[in-house]
């Protein structure tokens, strides 16, 4: 253990002298390139959030949860086309996007679903469409679980949630040491390096994009926030979790998702009832990035409602 501690920090002292220490930016730094708005950074409960919420008050609402990693930013495309029939709202999680970390510093999914529920009553929201991501997605299916009475629907992208190599059941993933060097060295040429895997085309990935991500990771406590998320994931069995669910349930695959293979999708399609799947060929990890248009549409038919059961009922 010692000799570990002793190797990290002459790991550290050697990039520090190469020049290639990366500090974290200012708040003030970050919000001014990417708040919105004042009024998007709010307090729910013990939190405080980065929170986007957009379309008409009246309509069916929508929530989208991000990846790990990520942020709002990722549904921009989405958002956009949504906002017109549906009350969307998105959020940075806790130490992601411009979300600050979790002041008891827990990054559990039980503290997620805890957060998630006191949003939803901040804003005034019974119930809710969930839309989630990877990671999100893990989190967006465990609330539909535990919270049917609050899911209208739900959309699992690329979930997150069965073992996989590094992570068993009911144990937390070994983190390497070498990744605590991240709080201090994160070039945006690794970064890059690293978001490549995402994407089938690594076109997609532009230098504009990968600032955004390299922005926000830089962000004060954002690094050592998704450490300490990675370290306190402990997945359990999902089976019994998803034969609980209630809520009409697609799966958004990209066929091409080389961070989890959309053949995963067989193991939801056959827990969840009534469960459908969408994907694409040449499609990663992000399909609400890479396939935005097409994508899209498979959301919103998924989501919509007939104008006799919706928020523009007089009429009819």
């Amino acid at each position: 253990m010692k000799r570990n501690v002793f190797m990290l920090m002459m790991a550290v002292l050697t990039l520090l002298s190469l020049g290639l220490w990366t500090p974290d930016l200012s708040r003030a730094d970050v919000e001014s390139r990417y708040l919105q708005a004042p009024d998007d950074l709010r307090t729910v409960g013990a939190w405080r959030l980065h929170v986007r919420d957009s379309g008409p008050r009246q309509a069916p609402v929508v929530v989208f949860l991000h990846g790990f990693g990520a942020s709002l930013h990722t549904w921009d495309a989405w958002s956009s086309g949504l906002m017109k029939t549906h009350r969307v709202i998105r959020l940075d999680l806790p130490g992601s996007g411009l979300s600050p970390p979790d002041p008891a510093n827990d990054y559990s999914d039980a503290r997620s679903l805890q957060l998630l529920v006191s949003l939803l009553d901040e804003l005034g929201v019974s119930r809710a469409s969930i839309v989630g991501h990877s990671m999100g997605g893990r989190i967006a299916w465990t609330f539909a679980a535990k919270h049917p009475e609050r899911t209208d629907r739900l959309v699992l992208i690329a979930p997150d949630g069965f073992a996989s190599e590094g992570f068993e059941y009911g144990k937390p993933p070994q983190v390497p040491v070498i990744m605590g060097l991240m709080r201090y060295v994160l070039p945006k040429s690794v970064l890059r390096m690293n978001l490549n895997s995402a994407y089938a085309h690594p076109d997609h990935l532009t230098d504009a994009l990968t600032t955004r991500y390299h922005d926000l990771m830089r962000a004060p406590g954002a690094r050592e926030a998704m450490l300490e998320r990675l370290k306190q994931t402990v997945l359990q069995e999902p089976g019994p979790m998803l034969r609980q669910i209630k809520a009409p349930t697609l799966l958004v695959w990209g066929q091409a998702d080389a961070m989890i293979p959309s053949s995963n999708a067989r193991d939801y399609l056959q827990a969840i009832a009534g469960s459908r799947l969408q994907s694409w060929p040449g499609v990663g990890h992000l399909p609400q990035e890479e396939a935005a248009e097409v994508s899209l549409q498979a959301v919103a038919d998924f989501l919509w409602i007939r104008p006799c059961e919706g928020f523009n009922a007089q009429g009819c």
